[in-house]
């Protein structure tokens, strides 16, 4: 009798407790803490968190596609039950409803909302940096933003910082520069443009990924210092300037370790010494061990969702402690805390297309370099004159690169043919037709996912026969010869045929070149192209050299506006042009070793990237860092300095005045010198530039510039600081890194101690890096 009632007894108590649980209060996210709505996830909603839904496009396109389509989830799973709101969305989030937790949807950037038909194709990345204005990039991301959000999407997949740090990568078309600060400058006013409409970022690609070459498999090997001072810096000043909601680490390892994988890099870089308090993600199917990224700091692996089951038996197996799994998903509650759906808001599915379109014409022809402008050939201010349209970029104008950072879009993109005669100009209707039925005779078929991907097949150049061209060059007043590039993402470029030009290219340009000439008459060559070519052994030939860069969806308008002269192009170049590809400092370790597959890359050439080493070591350039011609003319007064001796900081002060007879903005670059103690240093490094207004002629401008401490440091890899040598410092203002017109100096009275961070990212394998001392 006693043992039924203390069995009576604990089963009331049973009741008692299981009635307790039940009447708590479910928690959810935004009214909980963010610990409660943790502690109360299932151990499968927790694993699959951390990791993507997969690749879910919505109905509509699975049922149409003949394709599979990867990393779809399994039936019946979370990840499947996760619904899709966006069918243009490449990756997401999982969604708990009953907890309140909402999706983060992601879409393709960065030169626009990737994969919806009806959104804007913008200017390539080098292209809006070769603006050299971040009041215009920040509009544009302004117009990103718009699109991203009124879509109903949450994160733009941009943008890319990596450096230039070889003319073949094939992604340097979404990259800024070959200059970190550039770099760092461009990207932070993309994302302040993007997310101050309400969408999110991603920073990528973290870090090193400077070639498609085996991109996967390959080990950047590289120097403390250069890793601290060229490619980490860029991400280092948009992540503290602007603070993207995520940040993309990328496919490549560094130093050893795979980036998605790696501690030093995620936590003790990203964490610990920059302070970064966005979601780190992996790019797409980035990484190899799903239990090792969970514990070096990725938070969330896109796009899932197969990582799952490998996580969730790790737990069960004592292998990932549970509490790893949560700080992982405190950061993306935190991001999912941010989007719009969160916020109730109500998408218009209606962006501002037309303004957002004439934005992205404007942006275009502001970056637009002029490297040459001899005999008046341009601007075109004669719209009575018949021109000649060369090459087969006129009539197909590229507007942006392939891969991921390819905008699909349904709209018509505006040719250089179309965009002319927009403007009233005559152009021949006779070789517009030559043109167009050789461009519809040779073009080969493209696939369709080659075609979604901005891959297509393009018929090769046609050679010019000497008939054709003395036809023109009697019936026309001028010619325009159009050099059309392309590449992407998974290749890199040649450098027969691509670097350099083909054959018939240069046979055309010189052709051409010849017979107008011997009438008197001038040439213009555009480059519709989306990185450094070589332009040394052919330069001379024509009158006039645009780089048009590729101009996104109105390139036709854009390059017209320039080369009529509504715009006064004021682009510079944000990549040295060098005089032959053996002369890139890198050119003898890219794209590593073996070349054809390449398992590591040796970063022989240090901190010596693009101006840097031509600057320090004297190689003649083709043009160089920061060159651009203008249609007007630009003085410079003299140079002031609030100060001899610097202290916390100083000013640097000068005048610009627009001395020719039209209206133009001048870009005002300043570099540094440092003085050469116990760390050797370029001759010159860039540390400020502005860009001023649209001045008349004759009007002036006065720049300002505030140089501080950090102005002032290289990085010591051994004290693991980054550190201000004492002695002269030369200010310098230049319009290019080869052209400077005013400099002073001033005096760091001793050595400073200005950051110390972690000692991360050691290369396990001897470099001979190159030195100015050798």
């Amino acid at each position: 009798m006693k043992k039924i009632k203390v069995y009576i007894t604990v089963m009331a108590v049973s009741v008692l407790a299981l009635t307790s649980c039940k009447s708590k209060t479910t928690p959810l996210l935004g009214k909980s803490s963010i610990e409660d709505v943790i502690e109360a996830m299932t151990l499968e909603e927790k694993v699959a968190l951390v990791v993507g839904t997969g690749l879910k496009f919505g109905d509509s396109i699975d049922k149409n596609s003949p394709f599979p389509i990867p990393n779809q989830p399994v039936p019946g799973s979370l990840a499947a039950k996760s619904k899709v709101y966006v069918s243009g969305a490449v990756g997401r989030t999982l969604e708990i409803p009953r907890l309140g937790v909402n999706t983060i949807e992601m879409v393709d950037g960065p030169a626009g909302v990737s994969f919806m038909s009806r959104s804007t194709a913008y200017p390539i990345g080098t292209a809006l940096s070769s603006s050299w204005d971040v009041d215009l990039v920040h509009k544009i991301g302004e117009c990103m933003g718009n699109e991203t959000l009124e879509y109903g999407l949450d994160i733009l997949l941009a943008p890319a910082i990596n450096i230039h740090r070889n003319p073949l990568t094939g992604r340097n078309f979404e990259y800024f520069s070959e200059d970190p600060l550039l770099s760092g400058k461009m990207g932070a006013a993309l994302v302040n443009g993007i997310q101050s409409q309400g969408a999110g970022t991603s920073l990528k690609h973290f870090v090193a990924n400077n070639q498609e070459t085996n991109r996967i498999e390959v080990d950047a090997i590289i120097s403390e210092r250069a890793l601290r001072e060229i490619y980490l810096k860029g991400f280092e000043i948009a992540i503290k300037e602007s603070n993207p909601w995520t940040l993309m680490a990328s496919y490549n390892s560094v130093n050893g370790n795979l980036a998605t994988e790696n501690y030093d890099l995620l936590t003790k870089v990203a964490r610990e010494d920059w302070g970064y308090e966005g979601i780190i993600m992996s790019d797409w199917e980035a990484g190899k061990d799903p239990v090792k990224q969970m514990k070096t700091g990725l938070n969330l692996l896109m796009p899932g969702p197969y990582q799952d089951t490998v996580l969730l038996q790790a737990v069960k197996d004592k292998k990932l402690d549970e509490k790893v799994l949560d700080e992982n998903i405190s950061w993306i509650l935190k991001g999912a805390m941010k989007v719009q759906k969160f916020k109730d808001y109500k998408y218009s599915n209606k962006p501002n297309l037309e303004e957002n379109a004439s934005i992205a014409r404007s942006a275009a022809a502001q970056g637009m370099v002029l490297l040459k402008n001899e005999n008046q050939a341009l601007p075109l201010l004669d719209k009575g004159q018949n021109l000649a349209l060369f090459g087969n970029g006129s009539y197909e104008t590229i507007v942006g690169g392939s891969g991921s950072g390819f905008v699909m879009r349904a709209g018509p993109t505006v040719h250089i043919i179309e965009g002319l005669k927009n403007q009233n100009f005559n152009v021949s209707k006779s070789l517009e037709d030559t043109y167009t039925a050789y461009i519809s005779e040779n073009t080969p078929p493209t696939g369709m996912i080659d075609m979604t991907r901005g891959r297509k097949k393009r018929a090769p150049e046609m050679l010019l026969d000497e008939k054709l061209i003395q036809t023109m060059a009697n019936e026309s007043d001028l010619a325009i010869i159009t050099i059309a590039r392309i590449s992407g993402e998974t290749a890199d470029r040649s450098i027969e045929g691509n670097f350099k030009l083909t054959e018939v290219e240069l046979s055309n340009i010189n052709n051409v070149s010849q017979a107008f000439h011997a009438k008197g008459k001038k040439v213009v060559v555009v480059l519709n192209i989306g990185g450094v070519i070589e332009t040394a052994s052919w330069k001379d030939l024509p009158d006039s050299i645009l780089i048009a860069w590729q101009p996104g969806q109105e390139a036709g308008n854009s390059i017209a506006d320039v080369l009529s002269g509504n715009v006064n192009p004021s682009g510079k170049l944000t990549a040295s042009f060098p005089m032959k590809y053996e002369d890139e400092p890198s050119a003898n370790n890219f794209p590593g070793t073996p070349a054809d597959n390449p398992k590591h890359v040796i970063y022989e050439e240090g901190i010596y990237v693009g101006y840097r080493y031509y600057n320090t070591f004297g190689v003649e350039t083709s043009y160089p860092f920061g060159f651009g011609l203008s249609y007007t003319n630009f003085s410079f007064g003299d140079l002031s300095l609030s100060s001899t001796e610097f202290k916390d900081e100083l000013e640097a002060s000068i005048t610009v005045t627009n001395e020719g007879e039209l209206s133009g903005k001048e870009v005002v670059q300043l570099y540094v010198s440092a003085p050469t103690g116990n760390l050797e240093k370029p001759v010159q490094e860039l540390k400020a530039f502005a860009k001023t207004k649209n001045l008349a002629p004759k009007e002036s401008q006065t720049i300002t510039f505030k140089i501080d401490i950090s102005s002032l440091t290289s990085f010591d890899a051994e004290e693991s600081a980054w550190i201000a040598e004492a002695g002269q410092y030369i200010v310098k203002i230049g319009v290019s890194s080869e052209d400077i017109k005013a400099e002073k100096s001033f005096n760091l009275g001793k050595d400073r101690v200005v950051q110390k961070v972690n000692r991360a990212l050691i290369p396990q394998v001897k470099i001979n890096e190159l030195s100015a001392k050798q």
